[in-house]
């Protein structure tokens, strides 16, 4: 069979014309453009440049005040009080290397991830990297391509091009020779090629596209919370920091050094500087475990973001089944004037006439071969919106037919009897093609009335390749409590015959779109009672998951056909199968390389890790910043010295926060994401640093009581040390549960650090520790186990006075 074109050259072999095919550009004219600098050089960024991270990390607003500190410490104090300087300076760079890491691992993922265009040189089409793409490249295009950049199109066969990206129109715009191309969109219908005329930073479109599809960030609960925490601990911070100035260097006179060196002491454990970058290398992390999953993460965030889903929207080819289907059974209908060898030929012609064709008409294609005795005249793509393809031929025998493959129920009229034979193919899970002829002469076969009338010739029963990790995978979804919903342009029955075979709670609730309504309202209703739509069109998978957001569901959407870019795009979270589409990469949150729909739970569970490991160590973080706050307005209040050095608190920070978090944050979590971050974190952390601040600030008061000559000073200050410390441990205890061995052993591992500062005479020299007599230290004993007792009484009020 072959095609029929205007312009058409004969070959000097075959009698009938052979199609015109332009060249494109030689490889001289590609060398002579390179040099030139007409080359599409806008880098394709998949994350921050290694310039974007050191910044970053480095020239934070905290870090700038721990930075004044440190070098202020350096000059006024000894080695041993600016030591908090040096461990700000490691884990910056701990930041650095983890996200660097990261980086690697995203870009590397990102080139394999890369849908390479076709470009047509020499007459030779060939895919190459969308950065070799040269002005007055001729690049060719079918379904699911995006377009990369900016061009005049040069050959159409049914070109149908979605632009809603960059316009909002939902509706395919029909492409003909001489029309503009706009990069960002993409083929939804037929296929062609167009010529190169903006390249690199000229293409704006494309810019702009980029920024819509890569740096369109997903909304974090986690950071935006952590901004806000941080933006609260800067207001009380000034004031308490200027009050604890004036106390320490004008009301005391204990000299200018030991002043500053208490007053900073006290300022400097304000700072929850390690919080953000911890939750930094949480994620970097996360996206490099993720990465030897062949998961490629397009935006940080997005990991928490699947974690916080409660409904996930599934499209049944590519993810539910294989791409790939099989011709089961050809079932002959209507008046039965054709044998089924004719049938089969009109097959293999209409299998031949669509160069682009999709995993239905594949498998038609590999069932019936073409037959070289009839000539395509004019063919019409499959469209997603349509539901069906065509084609018209010249027979061998002269005659001229039109036929048409398609949805059953979108071809015949209700109630027609080979609807109820299809209901039954249906219900066994088989997806169900008719193939019809023409019986009316429309203007072309694009009119949309063309199908009025057509006479059904046959049944093309076609068998699924169920995903062997579906099962699986929606078990688990239904274990952790998130709804599936599975969204298809198929029969209804026949997706719930699918969903039924994977145990899909639900699966026999199945809806035919057509019969939604068009309310949103009205729509959210009917998704929340139904499992399983079918006849989904493109706009209502976008009205679908927009109806599930108005109810307050987070909602995340799979899907690998150009028919679900929109969808994709609106959805909370995008996922896409690495060999769907370049439109939907483009448009996804994350990829899934390997195509395997069963890596889903495993984002799911790491962005649960995340972010009940970063709720568990803010609170640690924000006690410390609590405590230090309300210690200095105690301090100012009562006139008296700072209780410590900068020295202990490093101490304290390290032995109970800092190292604790790093092992905490990085530990497996399988706790399902909860909302309301801030508040979760907040009200643990104002009565724990309440309790700590005000029960050392009392053993210090005690102490100074109790010590009197010229090294009372250094003794009060060990005992307040030894209460704080004993607290900030059982604070640790709390956050660590439930215990396991490692936990456990952290926890003593700890506690065991701090006796060998205690016991040890040249650290405790260094740390300026040394308990004196034995009133005081098991007095502070005493008042830690108080503190403790308060610390559980509160925190399971809080849990029921404030549940989260």
């Amino acid at each position: 069979m072959t095609h029929i074109d205007a312009g058409a050259e004969l070959d000097p072999v075959h009698p009938v014309p052979l199609p015109t095919r332009a060249t494109g550009l030689t490889a001289a004219e590609v060398e002579e453009r390179k040099r030139r600098g007409e080359i599409n050089d806008v880098p394709l960024r998949s994350s921050r440049s290694m310039t974007d991270i050191v910044r970053a990390n480095v020239f934070t607003r905290f870090n700038a005040i721990i930075g004044v500190l440190w070098l202020i410490m350096l000059a006024v104090a000894p080695f041993q009080d600016s030591l908090f300087g040096y461990v700000i300076l490691a884990n910056t760079g701990i930041g650095i290397i983890q996200e660097w890491r990261a980086k690697k691992t995203l870009d590397s993922l990102a080139v394999i991830g890369e849908a390479k265009p076709t470009v047509r040189r020499d007459g030779v089409a060939a895919a190459v990297s969308t950065s070799e793409i040269v002005l007055g490249d001729l690049i060719e295009i079918g379904p699911g391509d995006k377009i990369v950049v900016d061009g005049t199109c040069a050959e159409a066969d049914g070109l149908e091009i979605d632009e809603s990206l960059l316009t909002g129109e939902a509706d395919p715009v029909v492409k003909q020779p001489g029309d503009e191309v706009m990069s960002g969109s993409f083929v939804v219908a037929g296929g062609g090629a167009f010529t190169a005329t903006k390249v690199g930073r000229e293409a704006y479109a494309a810019q702009l596209a980029e920024e819509a599809s890569r740096f369109t960030l997903v909304q974090s609960e986690l950071r935006s919370g952590i901004s806000q925490i941080l933006k609260y601990v800067q207001w009380m911070m000034i004031p308490t920091a200027i009050g604890l100035v004036i106390s320490q260097l004008v009301v005391k006179q204990h000299g200018f050094k030991d002043s500053v060196a208490r007053t900073v002491g006290g300022i400097v454990p304000m700072v929850p500087e390690g919080l953000v970058l911890l939750t930094s290398v949480a994620f970097a992390i996360g996206v490099i475990r993720l990465g030897r999953k062949q998961c490629l993460v397009q935006e940080l965030p997005a990991i928490e973001g699947l974690a916080r889903i409660d409904t996930v929207c599934l499209d049944k080819t590519g993810t539910l089944t294989e791409g790939g289907m099989d011709v089961a059974e050809l079932r002959l209908i209507g008046d039965g004037d054709r044998d089924e060898t004719y049938v089969r030929t009109v097959l293999g012609a209409l299998g031949e006439s669509d160069p682009h064709p999709n995993a239905s008409l594949q498998a038609v294609i590999d069932a019936y071969p073409d037959s070289e005795e009839w000539r395509c005249t004019e063919s019409l793509p499959f469209s997603s919106a349509r539901k069906y393809s065509g084609a018209a031929f010249s027979e061998d025998d002269g005659t001229s037919s039109a036929w048409l493959l398609g949805a059953p129920d979108v071809l015949l009229p209700a109630g027609h009897p080979a609807l109820a034979e299809v209901d039954e193919l249906n219900r066994q899970g088989l997806r169900v093609l008719l193939l019809a002829r023409v019986t009316r002469a429309p203007k072309d076969l694009s009119d949309p009335t063309v199908a009025d009338g057509a006479e059904p010739a046959a049944l093309i029963v076609l068998e699924q390749r169920l995903r062997p990790d579906a099962a699986d995978t929606l078990r688990y979804f239904a274990e952790q409590d998130v709804k599936a919903k599975v969204i298809s342009g198929d029969n209804a029955v026949s997706v719930g015959a699918v969903a039924a075979k994977l145990d899909l709670p639900g699966a026999q609730n199945t809806v035919d779109a057509r019969t939604l309504p068009t309310d949103q309202a009205e729509m959210a209703d009917a998704l929340d009672a139904g499992t399983v739509f079918g006849r989904v069109t493109p706009q209502q998978k976008r009205d679908m998951v927009g109806a599930l957001q108005s109810h307050g569901h987070t909602v995340a959407m799979t899907g690998d056909g150009v028919n679900d870019v929109l969808a994709l795009k609106d959805a909370d979270i995008g996922v896409s199968m690495g060999s769907g589409s370049e439109a939907t990469r483009a448009v996804a949150q994350i990829v899934l390389l390997n195509n395997s729909f069963s890596t889903l739970p495993s984002v799911v569970a790491e962005g649960r890790r995340v972010i009940g490991n970063i709720t568990r160590v803010a609170t640690l973080f924000l006690v410390k910043t609590v405590y230090s706050v309300l210690l200095a307005l105690l301090v100012v209040c009562f006139q008296v010295e700072y209780p410590f050095l900068p020295r202990h608190l490093t101490l304290l920070s390290t032995l109970t926060i800092g190292v604790p978090a790093f092992f905490l944050a990085l530990a497996p979590n399988k706790e399902r994401a909860k909302p309301h971050f801030v508040k979760r974190v907040m009200r643990y952390a104002i009565p724990g640093g309440a309790v700590a601040g005000v029960a050392t600030f009392v053993m210090y008061m005690v102490a100074r009581h109790y010590y009197t000559g010229s090294d009372a000073l250094n003794a009060e200050t060990s005992a307040a040390t030894l209460t704080l410390f004993l607290i900030s441990m059982w604070v640790l205890g709390i956050i660590a549960r439930p215990y396991t061995w490692w936990r456990v052993c952290l926890v003593a591992a700890m506690a065991f650090a701090f006796l060998l500062v205690l016991v040890v005479p040249w650290l405790q020299d260094f740390f300026a520790l040394k308990l004196v007599g034995d009133m005081m230290p098991w007095t502070a004993v005493g008042v830690a186990v108080v503190a403790a007792a308060g610390l559980e009484f509160l925190w399971k009020w809080v849990d029921r006075r404030f549940p989260a």
